[in-house]
């Protein structure tokens, strides 16, 4: 292992859809289900769910740079999410679901934005891109049934994703 490991946070509608793509790759350490960014401390499922927390649903990843890079990490992040839809992801509907990427240094942001305004320019998206990148805010992992869901529930993630819409649009948008 390189030099010291670093966090990334990503906003990508439901987490349970937003694990498994970072999961499966070497130089990932732990890849948690989480709250971010809103208002009250300790959050529980029901109050971000409610809409009223200010917090969205985010995986917050743990990486080795030397091994994998941010900007892969990025990569990988954009083709998960609709970075056109401000009202949430697929059939999530909320601000708990919007997009947002939670910067935890200066090179991380300019990373993010780098990576957004490319995004903008390469014209795969006919809207605009409304994905924020914000500073990171404290971190509350969610509660342990949402942990690893793709593992525990596979044929429910399965039919949580076939039944969202986010494969399709991955496919359409994203596979060439």
């Amino acid at each position: 292992m390189g030099k010291d490991l670093e966090k990334a946070t990503f906003a990508g509608g439901c987490f349970w859809c937003m694990v498994k793509p970072f999961d499966q790759w070497d130089g990932i350490h732990k890849v948690v289900s989480g709250y971010s960014g809103g208002d009250i401390e300790n959050p529980t499922y029901k109050d971000v769910k409610s809409g009223k927390s200010g917090h969205y649903e985010v995986v917050q990843i743990t990486f080795d740079p030397e091994v994998f890079p941010y900007e892969k990490l990025l990569e990988i992040y954009w083709q998960q999410i609709d970075p056109t839809d401000d009202g949430g992801q697929f059939h999530d509907r909320g601000d708990q679901y919007r997009t947002a990427i939670f910067y935890h240094n200066k090179e991380q942001k300019e990373k993010a934005e780098k990576s957004k305004q490319q995004l903008e320019k390469s014209g795969k998206f006919n809207k605009p891109i409304v994905t924020k990148i914000l500073p990171a805010a404290p971190f509350y992992p969610a509660e342990e049934y949402h942990q690893d869901y793709y593992k525990k529930n596979p044929a429910a993630y399965q039919k949580e994703r076939a039944e969202s819409g986010r494969d399709d649009f991955i496919q359409k948008h994203w596979k060439e």
